[in-house]
């Protein structure tokens, strides 16, 4: 079965810090793009960040630069979203999403989501 399966959420203090892990299942990540999304309650799902097949490239969502870390170990199959500096407003359901060649390209696989909530 051809999955991502996203992994490392929770619930954090303003100010604290997650590592988000997509590992994908079935198939080998390093020949996609992996973007970051999320989605908080009532809004739009956004692009958070992404990172070319080759980790040469990335790119973040202004209102997580400098605080958010995109990454990816293609040996383990597995990239990561290390987030610093949490704030209440990244609350949301993070996914993770394969994209064919390129950060713009179509989205070929969705992960299920996992939720991050940042509470005192």
């Amino acid at each position: 079965q051809l999955q991502l399966v996203e992994s490392g959420g929770g619930l954090v203090q303003p100010g604290g810090s997650l590592r988000l892990s997509c590992a994908a299942s079935g198939f080998t990540l390093r020949y996609y793009a992996i973007g970051w999304f999320r989605q908080a309650p009532g809004k739009e799902r956004e692009g958070v960040s992404c990172i070319t097949s080759s980790g040469s490239s990335t790119n973040y969502a202004d209102s997580v630069k400098g605080r958010f870390t995109i990454s990816r170990d293609n040996a383990k199959n597995t990239v990561y979203l290390q987030m610093n500096s949490l704030k209440p407003e990244d609350t949301a359901v993070y996914y993770c999403a394969a994209k064919h060649l390129y950060c713009s390209g179509s989205i070929a696989y969705w992960g299920q989501g996992t939720q991050v909530t940042v509470s005192s």
